[in-house]
């Protein structure tokens, strides 16, 4: 039990990199950045597996080690339990005096005071062993077995942990309206998926968003409520099924659980080159920046020539304070601005130097100016024009698989009720001895324990 709480500890401890640190499984990219920052301090840490911390063979080596060690506990205790269980009550020692709320009964007549004895273990279920002389009880073993269990969650629990690792996926996809989503790994912003996980293991589910509606406290801008409609298929070809997600509703199929993650807007621009040619038009996701959704991304058009860049800010309700930037006062789209800086000279994209799409990066280009939009307005920025149509919302949903949560679920309700008998649980023993007076005496196995109140009770019913 000792070498199972040690690698226990240790357990939790070498979890602590892998809180602190990022993970190559969840953010390559920060790790990449990490290591650039940090020369030979990175290197060493890489190395190590400081930043794959979880899939490392340190890390799996304490795991397999605990869940070993946690089996060759509960095995040998669970079969001397079971002995024990269906074991008689020990005989009474030789002297009862020594024994916790020693009692003597003078002048009881014995036969009469053993039959009473009985009758009152028995309505009390304590397990008997009767001999001529002496009676011999027991009773409490739910403590035991309540340990038993509590310890059989954890290998439980382990094993739904490890099972959740190796065949777990997560990922994440930001939607408009009216796109449609398929379960598949190019549908995806970004996945990981589990060690023993291919995505030929995903689930055939199809979205298509229908709407999306979110209520807003006007006292404090805060969020009340969010509901995304859809309409599901599972498989790719069944028939459509709407359904109603909300952040805390999500959207189950089996172990594959959807949930509605975020939200924000995507304005939608027409961008025409100086022939009046349609070189780009559609909604472009933007970023929210605060409560209040004001939002920031990037249009890029490498196709344009020159190529042309527009860094954005997207301004549902538009407010404006004398020396203050301008910044959206409500959530909603009530009096929406897209404020746009224009930039002509490479993008960059050629470069084989991977940038963010909702960035744009302006370190060789050129500004050609600046404006705020109303929706129908245009600007012409000298190479063409620029056309507000309007906006749609978007949705970041999170497609979560994980087949282990229902065991370790198992564990963690195995483990309350392993608890709960535990602390239920008081094992004692009784012993009568019947010679020349009548002995009583017992045993409390638990610090807390009700022994003297029940002996009290039986000398009660003995001795009346």
């Amino acid at each position: 039990m000792r070498t199972a709480l040690f690698l226990l500890l240790l357990l939790a401890i070498a979890s602590v990199p892998g809180s602190l640190l990022p993970q190559r499984g969840e953010n390559p990219v920060a790790v990449d950045n990490f290591i650039l920052k940090h020369q030979f301090f990175g290197k060493l840490l890489d190395s190590l597996k400081f930043f794959d911390v979880f899939a490392s063979v340190w890390f799996s080596a304490i795991y397999i080690l605990l869940f070993i060690s946690m089996i060759g506990c509960v095995i040998p205790r669970t079969f001397q339990h079971l002995k024990l269980v269906f074991k008689a009550p020990p005989d009474a020692p030789k002297f009862l005096d020594k024994m916790d709320a020693y009692s003597v009964i003078e002048g009881a007549n014995h036969a009469e005071s053993k039959e009473l004895a009985l009758k009152w273990f028995k309505s009390k279920r304590y397990r008997l062993k009767i001999a001529e002389q002496e009676i011999s009880a027991e009773k409490g073993y739910l403590r035991e077995s309540g340990n038993l269990l509590f310890h059989l969650s954890l290998i439980i629990l382990l094993l739904g942990i490890a099972f959740g690792s190796l065949f777990s996926t997560n990922g994440e996809a930001i939607l408009n309206i009216g796109d449609r989503f398929l379960n598949t790994p190019t549908s995806y912003d970004s996945i990981s998926y589990g060690r023993l996980q291919s995505p030929a293991g995903l689930p055939p589910i199809a979205l298509t968003i229908k709407d999306f509606h979110a209520t807003y406290n006007p006292v404090n801008n805060a969020p009340s409520d969010y509901k995304l409609q859809v309409m599901a298929q599972n498989p790719f070809n069944a028939p459509g099924k709407p359904i109603t997600i909300k952040v805390n509703s999500p959207l189950t199929y089996g172990a594959t659980k959807i949930y509605l993650q975020a939200n924000g807007y995507s304005p939608i621009v027409t961008v025409r080159d100086v022939n009046k040619k349609v070189i780009f038009s559609g909604p472009t996701i933007f970023l929210p920046q605060d409560a209040n959704l004001t939002s920031s991304g990037a249009i890029k058009l490498p196709d344009a020539n020159p190529q042309i860049g527009f860094a954005g800010t997207y301004v549902p309700t538009f407010s404006q304070r004398f020396g203050q930037a301008i910044s959206s006062a409500y959530p909603e789209s009530l009096d929406p601005r897209l404020l746009l800086g224009v930039w002509k000279g490479p993008l960059g994209l050629d470069s084989g130097i991977p940038q963010s799409v909702y960035k744009l990066d302006t370190s060789r280009m050129v500004r050609l100016g600046t404006v705020a939009l109303k929706i129908g307005e245009s600007y012409n920025y000298g190479f063409g024009t620029v056309t507000f149509n309007g906006y749609t919302q978007w949705v970041n949903l999170q497609i979560v698989h994980d087949p282990g949560k229902n065991l370790a679920l198992l564990g963690a309700l195995i483990a309350l009720l392993g608890l709960i008998f535990s602390l239920l649980g008081r094992q004692r023993r009784i012993w009568i001895k019947f010679g020349e007076v009548i002995e009583i005496a017992g045993l409390a196995k638990t610090r807390v324990s009700d022994l003297e109140v029940e002996i009290k009770e039986l000398l009660s019913r003995i001795n009346p």
